[in-house]
């Protein structure tokens, strides 16, 4: 993996984030369109790359880290609120607590989708994680700012959410180097883990980004985009 891989990760997140201060939250057509992108993005590079990689080491028995990593999205989005689908619900209960339960959840659910990169290059997986971690950044903010967190705070929140995935590829690197024990043994587990919340996410962005399921000329042409794009990426591999 390429340090620009890296920074691609955390820029994608840190600025995604940081948009918060500059378009309202309340406009979310935009924000829409972007994530039905990347919605058909991540689906399409998971069926197409990351699933036949992952079945391709011939453990079978790797369905069951992939409906694990299914389950454990839908749990994560008990604390989440659906953040990393670029869900942004505002309570207002007449105080404004820090939103632990969302930071951390999010924090693993990152974490988590860093930690299969270390083996080889994984560009289109990279590309993915970017992709969807810009509306759940700018989800993120937009939570923060609303519980009345200051600006400063909520930036450096934003800058260790955009850090869990390069930590948990640099931690990965690490077990790979034999520090902590061998890549080979835990890598397509995890990589099961991940599709699963791939899945989950993709196909939930998909599924609810159109009100009342009405066909949105807007939405098809960035699902064909994001499909399409997987696709030279795939033929071109």
């Amino acid at each position: 993996m390429e340090y620009w891989e890296l920074i691609l990760l955390f820029c994608s997140a840190f600025f995604g984030g940081l948009s918060v201060f500059l378009f309202k939250s309340t406009n979310t057509n935009r924000l829409k369109l972007v994530l039905s992108f990347s919605g058909a993005y991540l689906f399409a590079i998971t069926v197409l790359h990351l699933m036949p990689d992952v079945y391709s080491s011939g453990d079978h028995n790797i369905g069951l880290f992939i409906l694990g990593g299914f389950l454990l999205q839908i749990l994560m989005e008990q604390f989440s609120e659906g953040i990393e689908h670029g869900h942004i619900h505002i309570h207002d209960h007449g105080h404004y607590a820090f939103p632990i339960g969302i930071m951390i959840s999010l924090c693993l659910h990152a974490f988590l989708e860093g930690m299969p990169l270390a083996k080889g290059q994984h560009t289109e997986l990279v590309y993915g994680i970017a992709l969807h971690h810009i509306p759940a950044a700018f989800a993120l903010g937009s939570v923060l700012l609303h519980a009345h967190q200051s600006k400063v705070k909520t930036i450096v929140l934003l800058g260790i959410f955009a850090l869990m995935s390069p930590i948990g590829y640099l931690l990965s690197v690490r077990i790979g180097e034999g520090t902590f024990g061998n890549i080979e043994a835990y890598f397509d587990s995890i990589m099961g883990l991940v599709i699963g919340i791939f899945l989950h996410i993709s196909t939930t962005i998909l599924f609810e980004s159109s009100v009342d399921h009405k066909f949105n000329l807007k939405k098809f042409v960035a699902v064909l985009l994001g499909v399409g794009i997987a696709l030279v990426g795939y033929f071109l591999h």
